[in-house]
């Protein structure tokens, strides 16, 4: 079940995304908002999976938005929603850790596979979108994924089956820096378990699939 919030300030988006997605039998509408600070609040005491980010927002961009969350609850998936093809609004919500934007002129199939495909922690753009990225040469830059060679070492050591305090005693590190490690991990493959974590490190070819 996909744990799913919306952020937009139009109620008329917001109407139109509930009535959309209210009847899907794997999805559970987990809330709403209008601010990006009420949204703040509601991750305080509650969760989602994914959140479906305005990337113009009142009080807050959703790009400043979009990274406070991925600081703060790196497990979270954001796909930003946009009226405009505006590659600097899109670039900077990848750059801050959404895993894709969505144009709100997207269908119902559209939109149910976008939040399939980050909830799966893949990335997903409007094929309007990603044509005005490639426009401005900003694709490449902002589906690049970073991981330090230190990530590497603990990403190979989790996927061997160690435990936090057996990857800082090989590493020479402590326990509360490998869980650090781990965290920083998962935000940036968008994954909510150490499972997903796995699979998005074969898929992007960092690990070597396991042999049955």
């Amino acid at each position: 079940m996909i744990r799913l919030y919306f952020v937009d300030d139009h109620p008329l988006i917001l109407e139109g995304l509930r009535a959309l997605l209210s009847l899907e039998k794997d999805i559970q509408l987990a809330g709403e908002t209008r601010t990006g600070v009420s949204c703040l609040n509601f991750l305080v005491n509650h969760t989602a999976d994914v959140i479906l980010l305005d990337t113009l927002l009142p009080d807050i961009s959703g790009a400043e938005l979009c990274a406070i969350i991925k600081k703060l609850y790196p497990g979270v998936v954001v796909l930003g929603l946009s009226y405009h093809k505006d590659y600097s609004n899109i670039a900077g919500m990848l750059e801050s850790g959404a895993s894709g934007c969505l144009m709100k002129n997207a269908d119902k199939e559209e939109l149910l596979k976008a939040i399939h495909e980050v909830y799966a922690g893949h990335t997903y753009l409007s094929a309007e979108l990603e044509h005005a990225l490639k426009a401005e040469g900003r694709v490449s830059k902002t589906q690049q994924l970073h991981i330090t060679k230190r990530e590497k070492e603990v990403l190979w050591l989790i996927a061997n089956g160690h435990t936090n305090h057996e990857i800082a005693e090989k590493l020479f590190i402590s326990a509360d820096t490998v869980d650090s490690h781990r965290r920083n991990l998962l935000g940036k493959f968008h994954a909510r378990n150490t499972a997903m974590l796995i699979k998005c490190a074969i898929d992007y070819k960092l690990l070597a699939p396991m042999q049955t």
